[in-house]
């Protein structure tokens, strides 16, 4: 027995106008040992005849410039119709959402097929902004360095007198300092007065080495 299958491209927002779609494109239908092809129709339909009945086939929509959701279709022993949406790369029997069947011109039976998008076959080039720049986490950190480098003489020429004595006071007894400075006052940090290469060698300091 042999049922007559009719599948239509309907407006929708992913496709208000079907009739910009390409003549080139064809809707398939694909089984174990069988297989129908028919092509896009001047109406946007594709018109099967002579389907294998009872059948089970998948139903693809193959377009240059739009992409179709895939269709179960199942064809009973007397010629009815069943459509359910399908997902690809899981179990057959994993059946979507039903689709309803509908009654077309010139006596034609069958379903809505569903456009899920347009295909992009480039990838746009991304354009140079600033702001991408400044987004960066490290350009951030790097700004909020210079700033706060740039804008700490201002602020300790703007504070109290007896605060900048206490702040200058500290940086005095900082041992960052001596590192920092060659060790000039080594008098008054340990730290200073360190001698990397004596110490390394396994002996005291040079002016205890020198005593002795």
């Amino acid at each position: 027995l042999a049922a007559s299958l009719t599948l239509s491209v309907p407006s929708s927002q992913a496709l208000p106008n079907p009739y910009i779609l390409p003549p080139s494109t064809r809707a398939t239908l694909s089984a174990l040992g069988a297989s129908f092809s028919a092509p896009l129709s001047v109406k946007n339909t594709f018109v099967f005849t002579n389907v294998t009945a009872p059948g089970s086939y998948l139903v693809d929509v193959h377009c240059v410039t739009h992409a179709f959701a895939p269709l179960r279709l199942d064809v009973a022993a007397d010629g009815s119709l069943s459509a359910w949406e399908t997902y690809r790369g899981n179990d057959w029997d994993n059946r979507g959402e039903v689709y309803t069947a509908k009654d077309f011109e010139g006596g034609g039976k069958g379903f809505e097929v569903r456009v899920l998008g347009g295909k992009n076959y480039f990838m746009e080039r991304s354009k140079f902004s600033v702001l991408t720049i400044l987004k960066n986490p490290m350009i951030l950190l790097g700004l909020v360095s210079m700033g706060i480098f740039l804008g700490m003489p201002y602020l300790v020429d703007n504070m109290d007198p007896e605060m900048r004595a206490e702040f200058e006071e500290r940086q005095k007894s900082n041992p960052m300092n001596s590192i920092l400075g060659g060790g000039g006052d080594a008098g008054a940090s340990p730290i200073g007065n360190f001698d990397m290469a004596a110490f390394l060698a396994g002996t005291g300091k040079k002016e205890e080495s020198s005593s002795s």
